[in-house]
């Protein structure tokens, strides 16, 4: 069972990689734009109408293509193995410290239950 020192660091260092591996990549790009409306809070009321005409109920929508699907992945694959391979480095730990300034309010880490469960 980890310690709470192992457990803070476990903590830092997956909001550092959530942060710099995955949301500053192309997600960004993919979430910017306007949101849809939604009087009922849970889309359910919003459809979406596609060039053929069909009507879609947003429940059911991709929202991300598989051309951007797979940009996103190759891109956050290459910023964790980058991560990985650079974080012995001084001036990448120092870059990481000025980035996980935008991390304080976000709410820490639990256990992911389903991930490679004992069960």
């Amino acid at each position: 069972m980890p310690n709470d020192l192992e457990r803070q660091i476990a903590s830092v260092m997956a909001k550092a990689m959530a942060l710099i591996c995955v949301r500053n990549t192309c997600l960004e790009t993919v979430h910017a734009g306007p949101g849809v409306v939604s009087h009922t809070g849970d889309y359910s009321d919003v459809i979406v109408t596609d060039a053929n005409g069909r009507q879609i109920p947003w429940s059911e929508v991709s929202r991300i293509s598989d051309d951007e699907m797979r940009e996103l992945m190759r891109e956050i694959v290459n910023r964790l193995y980058t991560f990985q391979l650079r974080i012995g480095e001084q001036e990448f730990r120092d870059y990481l410290d000025r980035q996980l300034t935008s991390t304080r309010n976000w709410d820490e880490p639990s256990l992911d239950k389903g991930l490679a469960s004992k069960g």
